[in-house]
């Protein structure tokens, strides 16, 4: 019975684990796109991958947390190379949707800037010198 336990809790690891790499995966790509559909200058576009790649950090967020849940309720949390597979992906999801928010913003105020100049060119001028 315990065996059948293990064996049990082995493929429920595997799945939970799986389930970390695919969200952690989906976020990093939505981020991504999202810095594209800004550099296009769809900025309201971009916000919304940047709220989709959210939701899947998020899912990938309460995976770790699972994994957390069942250590600390006895059950062994394997560290092999697919668990260290699965954080490094949500590692790099959390770094480039960082970076993806960061470019964003920066496209944005160059878009604004742009936008300021074609609006008012006078004042543009003066402050080039």
């Amino acid at each position: 019975m315990e065996k059948e336990r293990d064996r049990d809790w082995e493929r429920e690891f595997e799945t939970i684990v799986m389930e970390a790499i695919v969200q952690a995966g989906d976020a990093r790509s939505l981020a991504l796109q999202a810095v594209r559909e800004a550099g296009k200058g769809n900025c309201a576009e971009a916000e919304r991958l940047l709220e989709e790649c959210d939701a899947a950090m998020l899912r990938a967020h309460e995976v770790q947390t699972s994994l957390i849940r069942a250590e600390l309720e006895g059950r062994p949390v394997q560290m092999n190379l697919l668990m260290v597979h699965a954080q490094d992906h949500v590692m790099n999801a959390m770094t480039i949707k960082d970076l993806a928010s960061e470019i964003i913003e920066i496209l944005k105020g160059g878009r604004k800037a742009k936008d300021d100049e074609k609006q008012h060119p006078e004042q543009m001028q003066h402050l080039a010198g």
